[in-house]
């Protein structure tokens, strides 16, 4: 457990309820507070993994790439406070709304490409990251983390928010959960897990370094 924020994300106060958040510009209705907008966990599973408290190894600052950014919510967050944020969606649409999400983010690269297939963007996206953020609702979860850990320093983290019903909507999230783990294990250490359930239901939070 961590209580320890990234530089430039705070705990401030919106409507009397104390809420995580990251000064930038708005971009789903989040509730603001003068240069400040709340990080909303209901809605990003990196949040929730912060209001968790886990050690999620960010200090800010940190060169990232963001697998799964779909229209922007969370990665705008983490361009806020990283250094060069590399975005990653396959999915056309979205990616309009993260286009203008990065307008007012000089740090936020919007790629529109597929997370499975990361020779289509080695040649854009700078090696020895120091963080891979991954939310690719998509089979074969564990095996994007693995095609993707080239991008990643020796001293990076993989912060992976596993949605079990991606993988298979007949079986037990712990078992699903369990076999993404084993998967993993080959080419990273699984440092710390956690389940979000009380912000997301069947979604497994997973801290892990690249061995």
């Amino acid at each position: 457990m961590s209580d320890e924020l990234p530089a430039a994300v705070q705990r401030r106060d919106f409507d009397g309820a104390e809420r995580l958040a990251t000064r930038g510009e708005p971009v789903y209705g989040e509730p603001t507070d003068g240069a400040w907008r709340a990080w909303n966990p209901n809605r990003s599973k990196l949040g929730a993994m912060l209001e968790l408290g886990m050690d999620t190894g960010l200090a800010g600052g940190e060169t990232v790439l963001y697998l799964g950014a779909a229209s922007g919510t969370t990665v705008s967050h983490v361009a806020d406070f990283a250094g060069p944020t590399y975005a990653v969606e396959f999915a056309a649409r979205p990616v309009r709304d993260l286009l203008e999400t990065a307008e007012s983010r000089e740090r936020l690269f919007p790629l529109l490409k597929d997370a499975r297939k990361p020779e289509t963007y080695a040649h854009v996206v700078e090696s020895d990251v120091d963080v891979i953020v991954q939310d690719v609702a998509t089979r074969g979860q564990a095996r994007v983390a693995l095609e993707n850990r080239q991008f990643l320093a020796d001293d990076g983290r993989l912060l992976l928010a596993v949605k079990a019903r991606s993988e298979d909507v007949t079986r037990e999230p712990a078992a699903v959960f369990e076999d993404v783990r084993e998967e993993l294990s080959g080419g990273y250490e699984i440092v710390e897990t956690r389940r979000l359930e009380s912000y997301h239901a069947d979604h497994l939070g997973i801290v892990a370094r690249p061995l």
